[in-house]
């Protein structure tokens, strides 16, 4: 199966022209190599994807016929990704919560308190 339909199948990407994108700008790398889109995938192989801020690490176990449902990812895939890289997934969406608009300047008294509340 060809790298770019398979990490759409196991939903890695929302769609297969995603997928063919990232293996186009060098985000995608098969056994520490560089992979094109069209690049047949194989039981064993370690699929790495750069997405956003985390490097997500896979190991191919198979190929689905087409796209798989999310309980199904793991008959075909299996991940490795290290814990360091979901926890940065979290940190950002946390700081995600944390940013105020530019300009908005300081926090009130009563912004503070709300942030208290919520971390506290």
């Amino acid at each position: 199966m060809r790298l770019d339909k398979w990490l759409w199948a196991v939903r890695v990407h929302r769609s297969r022209a995603l997928a063919t994108d990232a293996c186009r700008a060098g985000s995608v790398f098969v056994n520490d190599l560089v992979a094109k889109p069209a690049r047949e995938v194989r039981p064993g192989e370690i699929v790495r994807v750069r997405i956003g801020l985390i490097n997500r690490t896979l190991r191919v176990i198979g190929a689905p016929r087409s796209r798989v449902g999310a309980k199904l990812v793991g008959d075909y895939c299996a991940d490795l990704t290290p814990p360091e890289e979901l926890a940065k997934l979290r940190e950002n969406t946390v700081q995600q919560v944390l940013a105020r608009e530019k300009g908005s300047g300081r926090p009130t008294k009563r912004d503070r308190r709300l942030l208290d509340e919520l971390f506290g």
